[in-house]
């Protein structure tokens, strides 16, 4: 069965996004939405003092910048459903209310400079010192505009004229970052961990590199790393937005939830805003108050101005509905997300999922083609293969087999790049791959972290291995926390079933099943088929 879309990974999770300061850009587990990457960025070369430094320099494949072009490509985005339409025109109609506000406003606005109200170039962290603002190379316009690639080549030019700017170079680092996580490359890993460390050589536990060293061992799954560099962040500005996001998520992937919850009420006081309202809304999911989460989503959203926080915060209100079985709100919280970012991975995945769970499984193919064939990570190469085997068509159970063999090419790609892909493989060997290496793979991420991830993938694992008797602890601690998955579920009644407990696998089959009856091509056909043969 096909692991959830982005419920478990910081790295889908863009808490460290570039952006003007003094809020980053958005993604829980990270969330601050990444801006979509449609332009073309050009080899840099970041040169360091330390001559043992590795090379990154390394070209990014530029995607189709006009809509005739992204149409003969194949460009994912090129196709715009109804629903995307509909809510564009809404939009539209919106910026032009919104443009007679801002007269009023721009006037307010003029009275507040002119008294000397408004300060340019930096803001108090609480504590009476400046905080520096972000290179001016990052445009606010660019970054407005979703355009990761163009910000990338505008700072990589500035860093040539000015390679003293450590505040540059942090940027750079947490654009890599951001980059790797929208083109599902783990390549750019090496890239961001060089510019930090230029950033550091040129002011040391400057807190922005404190902060993009969170990030980006968050984005490897290295969570304990994260939690220390986020809070050695803290002690240099308790009131950076980037490390009080980082560090919800680190103690969020480490299964410590009721520290979580805290550290989420403390960001939410320092820095309200819709990277910490997102990280909150999914501790609140975590232990199964869907309703707070979907009303702080709501509120996120209410806030969001820049397409990448819309893309985000409305991808993440699809995922949750999805969830929760209600698929045609789920498509219109993706179409809204696809508005305003047309690229934007969670949203078409998410798409792709929800019409296949409708019944549409022809779009939700096609969809899931065009999303493999530009971000070829685990979940989404799952869920193709799984379409395919559900269809049954001549010569697709080869289509199959090519989709779960690419899961082993980017493991491999990522465990090359420092990344730990324990999860991304157990998940997707218990059921498509090698049974052993799955086991041994939720082995050894139990042993990191505790998570209600981790947990059902381990009781999978030993599920598959036929170690019932040892899975079904694990699967009980999966579901113990409210959290709403009927994946979770399913895989309980399963080894209920197999252990003898007929009539709990009996209510979790059902409550799966009632839940989301599609949450998976394979696994939904299954649980009903077990559910049948309970006695």
């Amino acid at each position: 069965m096909a692991p959830r879309t982005h419920d478990s990974d910081p790295a889908d999770h863009p808490a460290d996004a570039p952006q003007a300061d003094p809020p980053d850009t958005m993604k829980p587990t990270d969330p601050e939405a990444g801006p979509s990457t449609t332009a073309s960025t050009k080899p840099f070369a970041v040169e360091t003092d330390d001559p043992g430094a590795a090379s990154v320099d390394t070209p990014v494949a530029a995607a189709p910048d006009t809509p005739a072009a992204a149409e003969a490509a194949g460009h994912i985005g090129s196709g715009v459903d109804a629903r995307v339409a509909a809510v564009r025109r809404v939009a539209a109609a919106g910026r032009r209310w919104r443009g007679v506000q801002l007269v009023g406003c721009a006037a307010l606005l003029a009275v507040a400079m002119t008294a000397g109200a408004v300060v340019v170039g930096a803001v108090r962290d609480g504590r009476g010192t400046a905080v520096a603002p972000s290179s001016a190379a990052l445009s606010p316009e660019l970054l407005g505009k979703g355009d990761l690639d163009t910000s990338i080549a505008a700072l990589q030019t500035h860093l040539r004229a000015q390679p003293k700017d450590f505040g540059g170079w942090a940027t750079l680092a947490l654009a890599y970052v951001e980059q790797a996580r929208t083109k599902g490359d783990p390549s750019r890993y090496p890239q961001a961990e060089q510019a930090l460390k230029r950033s550091l050589a040129l002011k040391p536990d400057n807190d922005q590199a404190l902060a993009g060293r969170a990030a980006l061992a968050a984005a490897r799954h290295d969570f304990e790393n994260a939690l220390a560099h986020a809070d050695r962040t803290l002690k240099q500005n308790p009131y950076s937005e980037r490390a009080l996001s980082s560090r919800i998520d680190a103690l969020v992937e480490l299964g410590r939830y009721d520290e979580a919850s805290k550290a989420a009420d403390l960001a939410d006081t320092r820095r309200p805003g819709v990277p910490v309202f997102t990280r909150f809304a999914y501790v609140r999911e975590l232990r199964g108050d869907v309703t707070t989460a979907r009303r702080v989503l709501e509120q996120a959203l209410a806030t969001a101005t820049a397409p990448g926080d819309i893309a985000y915060v409305s991808a993440a209100l699809g995922q949750l509905a999805w969830n929760q079985g209600d698929y045609e709100t789920a498509l219109n919280h993706y179409a809204r997300a696809l508005a305003a970012d047309e690229n934007y991975l969670p949203a078409l995945e998410g798409r792709a999922r929800a019409q296949a769970a409708s019944g549409d499984r022809a779009a939700a193919i096609k969809g899931m083609e065009a999303v493999v064939a530009r971000y070829p990570l685990p979940g989404p190469l799952v869920e193709l293969g799984e379409l395919y085997e559900d269809r049954g068509a001549e010569g697709d159970p080869e289509k199959a087999r090519d989709q779960y063999a690419l899961v082993d090419a980017w493991t491999a790609l990522a465990r090359a790049n420092k990344v730990n892909a324990d999860l991304d493989t157990a998940l997707a060997a218990a059921d498509h791959g090698d049974k052993a290496e799955a086991l041994r793979a939720a082995r050894a991420e139990w042993g990191r972290r505790h998570t209600v991830h981790t947990a059902d993938a381990l009781a999978w694992a030993l599920h598959v291995n036929g170690r019932d008797a040892e899975a079904l602890p694990y699967a009980r601690r999966a579901t113990a926390t409210g959290y709403r998955s009927a994946a979770f579920l399913y895989h309980r009644g399963i080894i209920e079933r197999a252990t003898g407990h007929q009539q709990d696998a009996r209510t979790h089959l059902t409550a799966a099943l009632k839940l989301n009856p599609g949450f998976s091509p394979l696994g939904a056909r299954a649980a009903r088929k077990a559910l049948e043969a309970v006695k």
